[in-house]
């Protein structure tokens, strides 16, 4: 099978010809119909989260059919579509695990991180860890909702009851979160990157009431917001515009250094707290929740080959929504329950 393999970090993908994986007993086969580059790719591939398994295949927003089930797998069957997320694994038996707080186990096993991604034709997973996703799911537009859908729901839990709320980087996550922001009746302010016009504008086409520079201040001070841009200066920024007892979200895996900044901004009873990985059940919850609103994607649909493309494109900001690979590229159909928001195809 084809798979894209990084060797050493800071170096680009290696197109490989690698054996079909066999799966466990625990396991099922992936046949990759879709795979979702998330920021999180490039913090790999760059040496900003370390000591990934190497060579290792990233990707971690997977949608295949099943191909294969290991003998102890009794939820899938060949044929079934599937999602496989970020959290590949845990054991189950730490004080995190017996808490319900499985995202922070020690132990746990990362897709595309310490186990084979989906920057392949097939792949090997956890049937207890993959989400059972309805037949008539199309692959590309889901691929971005296995992480930036699951980080961002994360997140927006964490965000509390607010009733303003700021979202800090217009990318694959805050496309799809402010969807349910704003099902939920929230008002949403968009920041981006300093000149983003393009950025500012599909923000407010999806129904932000304000956006602007990440130097700039929203109309009114907000409840909440999310920082997914990883940029630590953000998080005074954030502070600055919240209100008292409001609450800043961290939503990166990674983020640069945050400045010092006075007591002041944090005083007033305002928190900042970080969120890592996912739960079995945030996934439940939002693949119950994203066909009622309806949650629909922008993606950028790429060959499987050409996956270093698809990250550079990403690096430097010229992604709309999100980048998803594919190993047999054609022209997708439908999303969740209706046409995509946008679709758009690099060509082979």
């Amino acid at each position: 099978m084809k798979a894209l393999v990084l060797e050493t970090q800071g170096e680009r993908l290696i197109l490989r010809d690698y054996p079909v994986p066999e799966p466990g007993a625990h396991e099922i086969l992936i046949k990759v119909k879709a795979c979702g580059v998330c920021r999180t790719d490039l913090h790999i591939i760059d040496g900003e989260l370390t000591q990934p398994k190497l060579p290792i295949v990233p990707g971690h927003e997977i949608v295949g059919s099943v191909a294969g089930v290991g003998s102890a797998v009794q939820n899938f069957a060949p044929g079934d579509l599937v999602g496989v997320p970020w959290l590949g694994e845990t054991c189950g038996s730490c004080s995190y695990c017996l808490k319900g707080k499985e995202n922070l186990c020690d132990a746990a096993v990362f897709t595309g991180y310490l186990r084979d991604g989906g920057y392949a034709e097939y792949a090997v997973a956890n049937a207890r860890y993959c989400f059972a996703l309805p037949e008539s799911y199309d692959p590309v537009a889901t691929a971005p909702l296995l992480c930036a859908g699951l980080i961002g729901w994360r997140s927006l839990k964490l965000c509390g009851d607010c009733k303003t709320l700021g979202l800090y980087g217009f990318g694959a996550s805050a496309h799809i979160v402010i969807q349910i922001a704003l099902h939920q009746g929230k008002t949403v302010f968009a920041f981006t990157k300093l000149g983003d016009s393009a950025g500012q504008a599909f923000a407010k086409e999806l129904g932000a009431t304000w956006a602007g520079g990440s130097d700039t201040s929203p109309p009114e001070l907000m409840d909440a917001s999310i920082i997914f841009a990883p940029v630590g200066s953000l998080i005074p920024a954030a502070l600055a515009s919240t209100c008292k007892g409001g609450t800043v979200v961290c939503a990166g895996i990674h983020m640069s250094d945050i400045p010092s900044f006075k007591y002041d901004l944090l005083w007033g009873e305002r928190t900042v707290r970080s969120v890592a990985n996912l739960t079995r059940s945030d996934g439940m919850e939002f693949f119950a929740l994203a066909p009622s609103i309806p949650v629909k994607t922008s993606v950028t649909a790429y060959p499987l080959e050409q996956a270093n493309e698809a990250l550079d494109d990403l690096r430097y900001g010229r992604v709309v929504g999100a980048a998803v690979l594919v190993p047999e590229l054609v022209p997708f159909v439908v999303d969740l329950v209706g046409d995509p928001l946008t679709k758009r195809i690099k060509p082979g």
